[in-house]
């Protein structure tokens, strides 16, 4: 199997405009880009004929959650919240059609005085399914909404400091058999699989039925290859499960001197997915 390989637009967007980072990408020899999901901050018809210039596609886009999105929380207990987070996932999903894309990732966010205890346990299973089955019909109603735009919703596990009540594969992995429609996924990330996972191959392994996409950034959110995770074995787990999806990268850059960084990780994975067949 071959990957494809892609990066998010989001690593850059404090940087460099859209089209500085395009002619970039390009020439190191990227496949694709994620679009980040701002949808009412951007004007899509100029933004698709810039990739259209550039010859670099859109596989998807990029939610953006957490910090990035304050009121973006589809397990919040505020209904007023819920509907805007659930208006959000649509218009990202219409934009990503717009765009050339087909998937979007989906990471489920609650209010804040429901996240952590102050040692940052993580909640029971119980507790888990149960905030979890609140969003089951939401996510529902927007995979049905995904599936008539031809495009995939991706769940995406991050971990406990994030949001705590889907932080591992098996959490999505339950998600996506209670959903059960052929437009959910699965989406790891190698920074949050690191922080809550016992094993990334056992994680890989078990979610080969719904993984669609994968972030690929080392422990310390840097390119791949910049710390200690052990990507030759996440590789060669991808390769036996026969993944032939997109690879991602998701680092945190912090000047317009990227190029060197961008393009050794890119490098360093290539290599890697040639050597594990």
């Amino acid at each position: 199997m071959v990957f494809k390989y892609s990066v998010t637009l989001s690593s850059f967007r404090k940087i460099e405009s859209i089209e500085q980072t395009l002619a970039r990408l390009k020439e190191q020899g990227y496949d694709a880009v994620e679009m980040f999901g701002e949808p009412e901050q951007t004007n899509l018809r100029d933004l698709r004929e810039t990739f259209v210039s550039y010859d670099l596609p859109v596989c998807g886009i990029t939610g953006m959650w957490g910090r990035e999105g304050q009121n973006r929380k589809l397990l919040s207990m505020d209904p007023h919240i819920v509907e805007q987070s659930e208006d959000y996932v649509r218009k990202c999903i219409e934009m990503c059609q717009y765009l050339g894309g087909n998937e979007i990732n989906v990471c489920l966010f609650a209010d804040d005085g429901q996240l952590f205890d102050a040692n940052h346990r993580a909640p029971s299973e119980d507790q888990k399914k149960s905030t979890i089955e609140r969003a089951i019909p939401i996510l529902s109603s927007l995979v049905r909404f995904a599936s008539d735009h031809n495009v995939d919703l991706l769940i995406e596990p991050l971990n406990r400091y994030s949001t705590p009540y889907c932080t591992a594969a098996k959490d999505a992995i339950y998600i996506a058999q209670r959903v059960n429609h052929d437009n959910i996924g699965i989406l790891l990330d190698t920074f949050h699989m690191n922080i809550e996972e016992s094993s990334f191959e056992q994680a890989i392994m078990d979610s080969k039925d719904f993984l669609q996409h994968t972030h690929f950034a080392d422990n310390n959110r840097a390119m791949p290859g910049y710390a200690h995770i052990d990507f030759r074995s996440i590789v060669k787990t991808l390769n036996r499960i026969g993944f032939s999806k997109f690879v991602s990268f998701e680092p945190n850059l912090a000047h317009a001197g990227y190029e060197p960084v961008t393009l050794d990780g890119l490098k360093f994975i290539k290599t890697l997915e040639n050597s594990t067949f």
